[in-house]
């Protein structure tokens, strides 16, 4: 009888310690609209691995490339529910929930991306980090160098005067649809998923991306030129939802914070590596690469600027100093 109750009370130790070991595995969805082989996917594949490297293989990452999991929209709705799910974002998508944040993703804001890191490095965006975690919002990686945001059309664009009245596909948040407008163009909102057939049917006259995307979503194949417009310098975030990421220990939490910043770290050599190879790749493709002088299109969309009357006062001035 005693070998019988110290064999049960084994078992059930046992039992209870592979019970804690699968409690404490933790598999997260990624998803992302970008197609495998993007250098997006690419980092995505190096923070995956990073991260079972780290936490052992306690900690596992399932990639969803190619809009798998639905919009970005969709994903982040399902993240705010307490789904295990992150998703690719920006500050343009996130002032939907903070409007300061916008000013980050405003036009030629800065051509330097280590300036604007600065910034998302600093006191100010830790502290609107803190404010979105209230509204349910958690930024897993803050640092992805998403890449310069160029123009691909089926016409050639040279001059504010060349963009006006073309539409051109935008992601669909207020600051990109109102530098289009600023600029002479009818945006047109669109998830990036569905953009390549808006393109090959007429829908659309052309798209803005980094070069890189636009290389991989294919866009080449029917627009012939690329017009280096530049207007944006895109940081990309890492989002999820506050109600998962809150139930996670905080050492694993702690390891996965980690592991995405150094994987945005990663993105920020490959982001430049990738676009300097993919103009070739557009050259090679039949594409006209167009060095447009800027000055004309900065000049005309700077007035975005004063149209946010719900923007904190002085916020322009204030993420100014910081850059400077």
């Amino acid at each position: 009888m005693k070998k019988l109750v110290t064999g049960m009370i084994a078992a059930s130790m046992l039992l209870a310690g592979s019970m804690a070991a699968h409690a404490a595995n933790v598999s997260i969805k990624v998803a992302y609209e970008n197609n495998p082989g993007e250098p997006f996917d690419e980092v995505m594949h190096y923070w995956k691995d990073d991260l079972a490297k780290r936490s052992n293989g306690e900690i596992t990452l399932e990639l969803y490339p190619s809009s798998q999991l639905g919009s970005k929209k969709d994903v982040t709705e399902q993240a705010m529910m307490g789904l295990n799910v992150v998703t690719i974002s920006d500050v343009g998508f996130l002032a939907e929930y903070d409007p300061d944040l916008g000013v980050l993703y405003g036009p030629f804001l800065t051509d330097d991306p280590a300036q604007l890191f600065k910034v998302y490095d600093g006191d100010w965006f830790k502290g609107k980090s803190e404010e979105l975690k209230k509204k349910g919002i958690h930024i897993v990686m803050p640092n992805y160098l998403y890449g310069i945001r160029q123009i691909i059309s089926k016409k050639p664009i040279r001059t504010p005067e060349d963009l006006k009245g073309m539409k051109i596909r935008v992601p669909n948040n207020v600051m990109q649809i109102k530098t289009f407008e600023a600029m002479g163009a009818t945006p047109t909102p669109m998830p990036l998923g569905e953009t390549f057939p808006a393109l090959a049917q007429g829908v659309i006259d052309g798209v803005e991306n980094p070069i890189s995307v636009l290389y991989g979503q294919k866009f080449q194949e029917e627009a012939k030129y690329l017009s280096k417009v530049g207007y944006l310098t895109n940081v990309a975030l890492i989002v999820g939802g506050e109600a998962f990421f809150s139930t996670l220990p905080e050492e694993q939490l702690k390891m996965i914070h980690e592991s995405a910043y150094d994987a945005g770290l990663y993105s920020q050599k490959l982001t430049i590596e990738k676009d300097n190879e993919m103009i070739e790749k557009m050259k090679e493709a039949g594409v006209e690469v167009i060095e447009v002088d800027r000055a004309p299109f900065k000049a005309m969309a700077e007035k975005v600027y004063s149209q946010f009357p719900e923007w904190s006062d002085g916020l322009y001035e204030q993420i100014q100093a910081e850059l400077n």
